[in-house]
């Protein structure tokens, strides 16, 4: 196995999607205090990315584990790629994002992990504790042509 440089950080590929529900609301979910990353913070579901994964099969797969929810690969739109700096741990990520309109509700979320996966209405989010991707993708998100036209 061959190891980065000193100097260079390594770089950590994760895949998260936001679900908007019929009335516009975004699914997110409360880390609980024993997550490794973030913890006590708000997110959209997702994950690492596996070794020989893409983003879009990443984002199936944690979807799935995290919420419950299947969902098919050309239902998911990319909303984008981000190169993020995670402050906390002091590391490079760089995040896919995706994102899909919804018919399910909170009583179809089975929490695979966090203390909790709901629907939050748009207004609430900037006022939750995110994490530092949320922070930075959340608002984008929403101020874009794909929320409104999912949202509709």
């Amino acid at each position: 196995m061959r190891l980065p440089p000193a100097n260079v950080t390594p770089v950590t590929d994760f895949a998260c999607v936001l679900m908007v529900d019929e009335r516009g609301w975004v699914l997110l979910q409360e880390r609980d205090e024993h997550a490794p990353i973030a913890p006590e913070r708000w997110a959209a579901p997702g994950g690492h990315v596996e070794p020989g994964e893409t983003f879009l099969e990443a984002a199936i797969r944690e979807l799935r584990e995290e919420t419950g929810l299947s969902v098919a690969a050309d239902h998911l739109e990319l909303v984008g790629e981000f190169d993020l700096q995670d402050l906390e741990r002091g590391s490079r990520d760089r995040m896919g994002l995706f994102a899909a309109r919804t018919t399910a509700t909170d009583s179809d979320i089975v929490v695979g992990e966090g203390r909790q996966i709901v629907f939050v209405h748009p207004a609430r989010i900037q006022d939750l504790p995110l994490s530092d991707s949320a922070r930075h993708v959340l608002p984008q998100f929403l101020g874009s042509e794909l929320y409104t036209r999912l949202s509709s």
